[in-house]
C-alpha cells in the first residue's frame, strides 16, 4: 500500500497540494476561480504520476538473465531473503 501510495497518489495529488498551499499563503481562499487552473492541474498530476511509474519500471528489477533463488535458511539458521542471481559464472 505504501508503494501505491508513493509512486501513484503522491506525484498525483503533488501539484494539488501545492497549488492550495500557494491559494491559502496568498490569501486566496476561494479555490472555484477558473477551470482552466484544475485542469492544468490534472495534467500535471498525470504527468508527475506517468513519470514515477516509468522512472520505477525503468530503474528496478533485477538482470534479464538472472536466476531468481527464493527465500531459504542459511547455514546459521537465519532467513536469506530470496534475490536474483546472475547465470553468468563469475557475475553478481
Amino acid at each position: 500500500m505504501i508503494r501505491v501510495a508513493l509512486t501513484i497518489l503522491l506525484p498525483l495529488l503533488a501539484p494539488l497540494a501545492l497549488y492550495t498551499a500557494w491559494r491559502l499563503l496568498m490569501g486566496k481562499v476561494a479555490l472555484n476561480q477558473s477551470m482552466t487552473a484544475w485542469i492544468w492541474l490534472a495534467i500535471a498530476g498525470l504527468m508527475l504520476a506517468s513519470l514515477t511509474l516509468i522512472a520505477v519500471n525503468v530503474d528496478f528489477g533485477g538482470a534479464p538473465n538472472g536466476v531468481y533463488v527464493a527465500p531459504h535458511l542459511g547455514p546459521d539458521g537465519r532467513v536469506v531473503p530470496g534475490h536474483i542471481e546472475s547465470s553468468q559464472p563469475g557475475r553478481r
